[in-house]
């Protein structure tokens, strides 16, 4: 699983430069390495001792803080080695806020909130750790999370001078520090939770099946598989990226591990280096969707619904499969009308046989097949990491060296780091919305702006979601919006498990929608294209995407609930509706479309997806599609050959 933390770093900290080249021993000896060692060891230990939460977040906290002062040093230049001093001072004080909690472990496990003193080492080491949080966020993240993180502070303290629904009595100083760092909500609360007993586990099984070459496998299926078909090019980036996110969870990262395979290869066969870019970083967002592995949002809703991770990504597989589908659709459809994007033999050339890696599947089939038997999220992810492991060494080119484990326990601590930070930051927040009763409010008002209607209030939550993605990752994009938005859907009938999908949806789309399109900036840079254009065509091509939450919001079974043969019956209606959709706003189907046809088709993509199943509004679509699709086949056909 690669990390969420999409955002650039502003120009303020960039990551240090790989040491995979220096001399092994000194590698092994630096400080780098040694707190990824000392990370791996501390959550491999806490699977066989489990310890309280005051011992195991904190030092999952201070962990990933190490990391990212060591990976994201400020910048250094001719004269200015205050800054090498400050980042070692800010380590120095990692290490002495890790101190304060292990010393006084006993008195903050015991302590009553809101009765038992708050003593002045509280308030230092409290503030201390907050200021190096938000420093990191800075270095990993960039501005813009920090500048919403402030925001949230502000209203904290200053809520007693706000206008209207907003005012609210704003915390003392003590208090907000109590809530912030001592108690189980702020930086200690569910977020923390979630990266220290989830997050971290599924990282290893990511980064140690790349390591063994599952990654390149995935790219060499897809492109044997659809390479050779019409848009080939494309539907093999498509079919590699949901591939990759089974084991991914990062827009940015599926397009750098994907993209620099298939962004030349879809530019040799007719696309644009824009079309190509704008395909790749749509195809690798929805890597986030893909079940088992569906980035750090998944996790995060797992631990607000208080339910299994087994369900929430079994309940997440229409929604994926749908996404690919449309999107596959879309770039068929685009390619018979445009005649390009088959791949030629010669293209095909490097892609290596499947056959004698296919012992490389077991992994991911494991991990799948472990969630299904309901274990625990963590036993699959570490069975399927060490599967991964072991069958590495059944064939010479797969086999790790010393320096392959070297260079993979690093890159575990570097992607555990990017996503901790962020999402123990985001824990301010959620601790400033829910104290205040933000959220609630925030709702009510929801609901009252959009009249009380449930499309309205919908249409307004997307609007929210993609504005909030574009400056953040989609993982605090989906916490903010899982506090402010999913209330008003569960109080307007949407089922609680459809509301929180919802808007993770959106969220994850936010990162191909301009002005701002992390997605598709990084797969611009990869094209060598313009990146406002790749942004804007990217939007164009995911417009496919665009009514898929809908159906689901409307008829659970697409979430996987209820009995088999009607999940199975909304699910065939679901691909004929996107199926539909898809042909409108492409104008196509075997040959030119007009619009009387197209808006017919339109028509019945709408009906099926805002009806739940079993409707006679759902019933009427999926008889209108079917008779359109006759027309199309046969009747049309056979009326031009007849006339002609």
């Amino acid at each position: 699983m690669t990390p969420d933390a999409n955002l650039p770093t502003d120009g303020v900290a960039a990551a240090a430069p790989s040491a995979s080249d220096a001399p092994l021993l000194r590698r092994v000896l630096g400080p780098r390495w040694l707190v990824a060692a000392a990370w791996l060891a501390f959550q491999l230990y806490l699977l066989w001792n489990p310890l309280p939460l005051q011992i195991a977040r904190p030092t999952h906290i201070c962990l990933a803080l190490a990391t990212v002062f060591l990976w994201w040093p400020l910048r250094r230049g001719e004269g200015e080695r205050w800054r090498a001093a400050l980042d070692w001072l800010l380590l120095a004080g990692t290490a002495v806020v890790l101190g304060y909690y292990l010393a006084d472990f006993e008195r903050l496990y015991a302590r009553m909130e809101e009765v038992d003193a708050i003593l002045p080492r509280d308030l230092f080491f409290g503030t201390l750790v907050l200021l190096l949080i938000l420093e990191c966020v800075r270095r990993v993240v960039g501005w813009s999370l920090l500048w919403v993180i402030a925001a949230f502070v502000a209203y904290g303290f200053l809520g007693r001078w706000f206008p209207g629904w907003l005012a609210f009595q704003g915390f003392a100083y003590p208090t907000f520090i109590e809530i912030m760092t001592m108690a189980t909500h702020g930086i200690l609360g569910v977020t923390t939770e979630t990266s220290v007993n989830f997050v971290w586990y599924f990282i290893l099984f990511g980064v140690v099946y790349s390591a063994t070459g599952g990654g390149q496998l995935f790219i060499d299926s897809a492109l044997r598989l659809v390479g050779r078909r019409a848009g080939g090019a494309a539907k093999a980036e498509i079919v590699s990226s949901a591939m990759f996110g089974t084991i991914s969870g990062s827009a940015v990262a599926n397009v750098v591990a994907t993209g620099i395979f298939t962004i030349p290869l879809m530019k040799r066969t007719g696309y644009s280096p824009e079309e190509a870019a704008a395909h790749e970083a749509t195809a690798s967002t929805g890597g986030q969707l893909m079940p088992p592995v569906m980035g750090i949002a998944a996790f995060v809703m797992a631990e607000l619904l208080a339910t299994p991770y087994a369900r929430i990504a079994l309940a997440g597989v229409i929604p994926a499969v749908a996404y690919y589908f449309a999107l596959y659709m879309i770039v068929h459809l685009k390619a018979k009308r445009r005649g390009i994007g088959t791949l030629r033999a010669r293209d095909l050339a490097g892609a290596k046989p499947i056959a004698p890696r296919s012992y490389l599947f077991l992994p991911p089939v494991l991990l799948i097949a472990i969630l299904a038997s309901d274990y625990s999220a963590i036993t699959a992810a570490m069975a399927a990491s060490l599967a991964a492991l072991a069958i590495c060494y059944l064939r010479r080119e797969s086999r790790l060296g010393l320096r392959g484990w070297v260079d993979m326990i690093e890159e575990v601590a570097k992607q555990a780091a990017q996503v901790a930070v962020p999402i123990v930051a985001i824990g301010i927040i959620i601790a400033v919305a829910i104290q205040s009763n933000l959220a609630l409010k925030f709702s009510t008002q929801l609901i009252a702006l959009s009249g009380g209607t449930l499309v309205g209030a919908m249409l307004m939550i997307i609007v929210g979601c993609i504005i909030m993605g574009m400056g953040l990752p989609t993982v605090a994009a989906y916490i903010i919006g899982a506090i402010l938005f999913v209330p008003a859907l569960t109080h307007l009938g949407i089922d609680v498990l459809a509301a929180h999908f919802f808007v993770m949806y959106y969220c994850v789309l936010s990162m191909i929608t301009p002005p701002v399109a992390l997605a598709s900036y990084a797969a611009a840079g990869l094209a060598r294209a313009d990146a406002m254009k790749t942004g804007w065509i990217a939007f164009k091509l995911s417009l496919v995407l665009f009514l898929i939450p809908f159906a689901f919001a409307f008829d659970p079974a697409l979430l996987w609930s209820g009995p088999a043969g009607w999940i199975a019956l909304a699910f065939v209606s679901m691909m004929a509706a996107t199926f539909a959709w898809a042909v409108f706003l492409e104008g196509y189907f075997t040959m030119p479309m007009s619009w009387p046809e197209r808006l017919a088709f339109c028509a019945v993509a709408l009906l099926i997806i805002f009806a739940p199943t079993g409707h006679p509004a759902w019933w009427a679509g999926c008889a209108g599609f079917f008779a359109l699709t006759g027309w199309v086949l046969w009747l049309r056909p056979r009326g031009r050959r007849a006339a002609g």
